[in-house]
């Protein structure tokens, strides 16, 4: 397996009433974050997440944070969930 280098990525899309959220997930990153989501505390955290975690990230999010942030924060919860789990695909062991 020498020279071989497995990526392992995703990238998963929601849109519902309240939100529209795009996040590309790079497991096998350096910790690189590009993250908009509309909700500046939440971006500042995923990003120290992605690069305490050394893995590349993309998340769009826009919402109607005009009302509440709850919305945008639930749905990139859920999209984040479903973009780890195809990017880890089948897990053997």
């Amino acid at each position: 397996m020498d020279g071989i280098k497995i990526t392992r990525s995703s990238r998963v899309a929601r849109k519902t009433r309240e939100t529209e959220i795009e996040i590309d997930l790079a497991l096998d990153g350096e910790g690189k974050a590009d993250i908009d989501t509309g909700v500046p505390f939440l971006d500042h955290m995923l990003t120290l997440f992605s690069v305490h975690g050394f893995f590349n990230v993309t998340i769009r999010g826009n919402g109607d944070t005009e009302v509440d942030d709850h919305h945008t924060v639930e749905d990139i919860g859920i999209c984040f969930g479903q973009v780890i789990a195809e990017t880890l695909g089948i897990k053997p062991g």
